[in-house]
């Protein structure tokens, strides 16, 4: 019995329907964080190719019996497949999808084999050509999603008229199902990539949410935990955090005792009391994050029954050597759960508050230098670590945040550049390194400088390769670099330029860094905390013959030279 065209379609739609409730649904989840971004790595394709053989077996699944012939939305899963994960992906779901087709058997197994076959590898081509042509963005548009389905129909109906035999029972499937399934693999496949949008929107407003929040924090706690690590200080940003998170109450502590409560149960909560919460003494002990949603985990206060929390974060607060001086904890009452992003946001503001508590220890040490020395030493090395100021790191966010969508390779490199600064910046093995190994540092970082100020500033970078293995201070040239873009070429109205040159003289090694923004100045106590530990440590380590020094033409260009001995020998 011949079905009619239109109670046929309507049919098909009610079935794709269910196929994209279950979309949905699956978007929920984490398996589709994979389809958000053009599939790159291999196991990103792997899951890609995964989930969309699932639907397109689904399509097969879900469609309806015409005589011999199934009506079916089995393009969708390998059209999308070849779309975001390439022709290879594409081939590898149409292969999947039709050989489940051609397992059923019926006059059109074979032709329907081919056509599901060429409609993977036709979205695998369009991915190809829309990636050379960097028009990433375009993959992602339901219409142009939809009009490479249609047309991947219409080659699948042509594959059915050419391919099955005899010809009478080809054009009888046609006639009855193609109009259906043009109009039903269309529209769900750009309603499918608009359930894709739609999580991907999502997730980019909570990463928005969350870089607007840390930099508000950022900003208004910035030094204030400098002056010492104590009850007032700490009043003071736990107020900060309470007001910008908006979570039910804030406490920070030191290793023994409460230092500041604010929010829900602050009648009971007061600072100057011992701990007592188990929470807090394992995430001490441990060194290690507790969580405590009071649904999966129990939470429980540990000085009144009657308390109103029912949540409750803990993370430690790390000084020099990763050791736990002390923690910052969030809390929720009963009547309201815990979000990812104020956990999310809860170890970010750790580590600022540990950044801060270590720069502050610094100050007092200095303090007491003469007698301190080598004490001082091994602290300067930890503070240059540790100084990476928290607005370059938010910055860095916002820059990748404003790239990701139009730009997606150069976002891609974004990540790349500020894994490798902050991967030389934390775990360097030792107190020297390699010529090499601080360009490769400051490129990295000059990389994301030169995303943020886009045709506003130019990096050059002359070193011969005959002078990278020449030994020096880890962290002696990048904050040079950060202070010549910083109070120097982000300063101008016009282009920036920073020029970095190494060379041979007198059997010593001679390293500028050149800007020109002539606008440096001379400051009274040193160059800057960065600068000035960089000179004190290279004249500690090799004598007061080498360090830095400055040649500066106002308004025309600021020259910082960098001397140290070629070969890397110590003074006595």
């Amino acid at each position: 019995m011949i079905v009619g065209s239109l109670p046929l379609t309507i049919s098909l739609l009610e079935q794709t329907c269910v196929y994209l409730v279950i979309a949905h649904l699956l978007s929920r989840t984490r398996l589709f964080i994979p389809l958000m971004h053009v599939t790159i790595r291999l196991p990103h394709k792997m899951a890609c190719y995964l989930i969309f053989s699932i639907f397109c077996i689904m399509g097969t699944y879900f469609g309806l019996k015409i005589e011999d012939s199934i009506a079916n939305t089995r393009a969708i899963g390998a059209v999308l497949g070849g779309l975001l994960g390439g022709p290879s992906v594409g081939f590898a779901v149409g292969l999947t999808g039709g050989l489940h087709r051609f397992s059923l058997g019926g006059p059109t197994a074979l032709a329907c084999t081919l056509s599901t076959i060429a409609e993977g590898l036709l979205g695998g081509m369009v991915h190809r050509y829309l990636i050379k042509r960097r028009k990433i963005d375009s993959l992602f548009q339901p219409v142009r999603v939809a009009f490479v389905t249609f047309l991947a129909e219409v080659m699948q109906m042509a594959i059915i008229l050419l391919v099955t035999r005899p010809f009478d029972v080809a054009w009888h499937v046609v006639e009855n199902v193609a109009l259906p399934m043009w109009i039903a693999n269309t529209l769900g496949a750009g309603m499918f990539m608009r359930i894709l949008l739609d999580r991907r929107v999502m997730v980019e407003k909570q990463s928005s949410v969350f870089s607007a929040k840390a930099l508000k924090i950022a900003a208004r706690a910035e030094g204030v935990l400098r002056s010492g690590f104590n009850e007032e200080n700490s009043m003071k940003v736990a107020r900060i955090i309470y007001e910008e998170t908006g979570v039910g109450a804030v406490a920070i502590t030191d290793r023994e005792k409460l230092l500041a409560f604010i929010g829900v149960g602050d009648d009971h909560h007061l600072p100057g009391t011992p701990i007592t919460s188990p929470q807090t003494l394992q995430a001490i002990s441990d060194s290690q994050v507790m969580y405590a949603d009071g649904n999966e985990v129990a939470y429980h206060c540990s000085i009144s029954p009657q308390c109103r929390l029912g949540a409750s974060l803990v993370i430690p607060l790390r000084g020099e050597g990763e050791q736990v001086i002390g923690t910052v904890k969030l809390y929720e009452p009963r009547s309201k759960l815990f979000s990812t992003i104020n956990r999310t946001l809860g170890e970010g503001i750790a580590r600022l508050l540990s950044t801060q508590i270590l720069a502050g220890r610094y100050e007092q040490q200095k303090l007491h230098y003469e007698r301190q020395k080598q004490l001082l030493a091994q602290s300067e090395i930890k503070l240059l670590q540790a100084q990476i100021n928290p607005h370059f790191l938010f910055n860095a966010l916002n820059t990748l945040s404003s790239v990701i969508r139009t730009e997606p390779e150069l976002a891609r490199q974004l990540v790349l550049n500020i894994s490798t600064f902050f991967r030389k910046n934390l775990k360097r093995p030792s107190d020297e390194a390699c010529l090499s190994d601080e360009i490769e540092h400051v490129n990295a970082y000059l990389q994301i400088e030169l995303a943020r100020f886009p045709g506003r500033l130019s990096v050059e970078i002359d070193t011969p390769e005959g002078l990278g293995a020449t030994k020096l201070p880890t962290f002696s040239l990048q904050p040079i670099v950060e202070n010549a873009i910083k109070h120097g070429t982000s300063r101008l109205i016009g282009d920036g330029k920073v020029r970095i040159h190494s060379r041979c003289q007198d059997g010593d090694l001679l390293l500028s860094v050149e800007d020109n923004a002539g606008l440096f100045e001379k400051r009274s106590g040193g160059d800057g905390l960065g600068m000035n530990l960089v000179d004190r440590r290279i004249k500690t380590r090799y004598g007061d013959r080498f360090g830095l020094d400055v040649v500066c033409r106002s308004n025309v260009f600021t020259r910082v030279t960098l001397r140290v001995p070629l070969e890397g020998g110590g003074h006595d």
